[in-house]
């Protein structure tokens, strides 16, 4: 008998309108191919290029007024590959505090 896979479909009930952007506080590593304007982005310590965050943590690409990309067209492939409502997604949810603030255990609120 062979072991049922783990449910890998999103959950409808996890939509970008109720996250607040939490995933927009990841560090997002760049890709040969992504083509973020390069005013966006900067070189880790280990020499790879990342998309730059603001000092409280936000990806500078966020408009923060509406919480959507102002380069959606152009995201990295790993924004791309986020699935909405998806095992990612859930697990950085379970980041937030009430107030859709991101906790993180070893840091606090970003």
């Amino acid at each position: 008998m062979s072991t049922p896979e783990p449910d890998d479909s999103p959950d409808p009930s996890l939509t970008c309108d109720t996250c607040r952007a939490c995933c927009c506080q990841l560090e997002v590593i760049l890709m040969g191919d992504d083509d973020v304007p390069r005013h966006l982005t900067r070189q880790d310590r280990w020499g790879g290029e990342v998309m730059r965050r603001l000092d409280d943590g936000w990806c500078v690409a966020l408009d923060r007024d509406t919480q959507l990309c102002t380069i959606y067209e152009r995201r990295p492939g790993v924004c791309r590959d986020f699935l909405m409502g998806g095992v990612e997604c859930a697990e950085e949810r379970a980041h937030l505090d009430a107030s859709g603030r991101v906790i993180h255990l070893l840091r606090g609120p970003l």
